[in-house]
């Protein structure tokens, strides 16, 4: 780990050690469950300003990075920040959720041996959010797919070889990304419905314990975000993280209300509050689903009740080139 950080420090040219406090070259914010978005989204335009601090270094305290939280505020939070000063993410442990918004954006995403990177939010009826149909999508073949639908866990070295990571601390060999032939076979197909074919083929030519998993996990999960999941993954490959956050605040709003589906709230109180994980999702099944059904999700949202697009910030005019390709 320390040789790493030593590594990304000589490649930004500055001289000092790093360590665990605030100096006039660098900044270690420490995040734990508790740690409000806002109080971070604060230092991040505090630090903004300050020609003084050249280096933003986020990492966890204990066995997580940083394993989600309040959905609603870090999606909102999230709109807000793209940064000119470098960020250096220490992923050294569970990363899911939120954590993932608060650190794939950086510039640079160290991982180790004790990494666990997932996205499982279709379990709880909700989406893969905070702009991971950006970055999920910019994955090699349907990898984001595939990721994104399932909710799989991938550790560091597979966060590594497929781009999630752009450092890595060693850790011992790639599962699933060795199956990347079968993973574009199956998760290009059109549909949830013709993913779950081929899937299903595969497991009839071959005893395969991880085609059986993501099977099952697939059809535990919520119809309704599985397919508003491929459908906005599918449409946001060629545009900008700003266009993404739009699409995806509109989208949560709309599961905010439930006129369409009160999956998310089914969810969660399967997962996170009864936690007998036995959600009974509405609509059950898959072909119950419509296109048009899908669709709801992502018009425009009515102004008359209160609910209004995002709209980024004017500051985003001002970044850097970096940091304006992503838009």
């Amino acid at each position: 780990m320390q040789s790493t950080l030593k590594a990304l420090v000589g490649k930004l040219e500055f001289k000092s050690m790093l360590k665990e406090k605030i100096h006039i070259e660098k900044l270690m914010i420490i995040l734990h469950p508790y740690f409000k978005v806002s109080k971070l989204l604060e230092i991040f335009h505090d630090d903004e300003e300050n020609s003084d601090v050249k280096l933003v270094i986020v990492k966890g305290n204990g066995r997580a990075f940083c394993a989600g939280g309040d959905v609603a505020a870090v999606v909102h939070e999230a709109t807000e920040g793209d940064w000119s000063k470098p960020q250096v993410s220490i992923l050294n442990g569970i990363v899911m959720g939120g954590g993932a918004g608060a650190s794939m954006h950086g510039r640079f995403r160290v991982v180790t041996e004790n990494t666990v990177f997932a996205m499982p939010e279709t379990a709880l009826g909700l989406f893969p959010d905070v702009g991971a149909a950006y970055f999920l999508s910019r994955l090699a073949g349907f990898f984001g797919e595939y990721v994104g639908l399932t909710g799989a866990r991938l550790d560091g070295a597979e966060m590594l070889a497929c781009g999630l990571a752009t450092h890595f601390v060693p850790s011992s060999k790639l599962s699933v990304y060795h199956r990347m032939d079968l993973i574009n076979k199956c998760f290009s197909r059109k549909t949830v419905e013709e993913i779950l074919s081929c899937l299903e083929t595969e497991a009839t030519s071959k005893a395969d314990s991880w085609i059986s998993t993501t099977l099952e996990t697939l059809k535990k999960s919520s119809s309704t975000s599985l397919k508003v999941f491929l459908r906005l993954i599918r449409e946001v490959r060629l545009v900008g993280v700003g266009e993404c956050l739009v699409r995806e605040y509109r989208i949560v709003c709309h599961i905010l209300q439930g006129h369409h589906s009160k999956d998310f709230f089914e969810g969660c109180r399967a997962i996170l509050i009864d936690k007998d994980r036995k959600p009974k999702w509405e609509p059950s099944k898959l072909e119950l689903v419509s296109d048009g059904d899908v669709d709801s999700y992502f018009s425009k949202l009515d102004d008359a009740e209160g609910w209004k697009d995002l709209e980024l910030p004017n500051g985003f005019k001002n970044l850097p080139a970096h940091a304006i390709s992503k838009l």
